[in-house]
């Protein structure tokens, strides 16, 4: 009946949006505050890429057995840089990742260092409460505490957050604060300001 075929369409509509979306919730802590793929790229200032954390929060989270995680825009294999250390109160916390063949000027010392060579435009970060690497390319795991897909990514928070560019990164609102489990609504693309 067509009361049927409507039905399986909203379950379909239904699951497929939760194949966009990671488990996550309301952040009054630790937030992804940027990320950044183009570092060492024609045209970037910054020799690497990187990703940085704020901590929204009242207090103090140590960060030790925490990692950041980076896939491709559809991809299913997820590369781990393990954190170690604590985040002030309404601190940031600056990730290095893969240097480039250009750029121009290093990163201020970072808090932790990676390896994940992250492309400039699509991909997919999650911030992750353990060190354990994520499986599949839209993972539903509790342990995620942020994520943030961009341009192409097939994963994110709400909507998709804007494509990048060798000179933009995705930065949160209102210096890292914003937060509304909205990629598109709570970052925009603008000049890398690693802080």
């Amino acid at each position: 009946t067509l009361t049927r075929v409507a039905l399986l369409f909203v379950m379909a509509l239904v699951a497929f949006a939760a194949r966009q979306t990671p488990a996550s919730a309301l952040s009054t802590g630790v937030v992804i505050s940027q990320v950044y793929g183009g570092g060492g790229n024609t045209g970037a200032t910054y020799t690497h890429d990187f990703i940085e954390l704020h901590n929204r929060g009242a207090m103090d989270v140590d960060l030790t057995g925490w990692s950041v995680q980076f896939a491709s825009a559809t991809g299913t294999t997820w590369q781990v840089t393990p954190l170690t250390g604590t985040i002030a109160a309404g601190g940031y916390f600056l990730i290095q990742q893969a240097k480039g063949t250009g750029g121009t000027t290093s990163l201020p010392d970072p808090d932790a260092i990676g390896t994940s060579a992250m492309g400039a435009e699509n991909f997919k970060i999650a911030l992750v409460r353990n060190s354990t690497a994520l499986t599949g390319a839209c993972p539903n795991d509790p342990a995620i505490a942020d994520f943030v897909g961009v341009g192409t990514a097939n994963c994110f928070e709400g909507t998709v957050g804007a494509k990048l560019s060798n000179t933009t990164a995705a930065l949160r609102k209102d210096q890292g604060c914003t937060e509304t489990d909205d990629n598109a609504a709570d970052f925009e693309a603008l000049a890398p300001t690693p802080r």
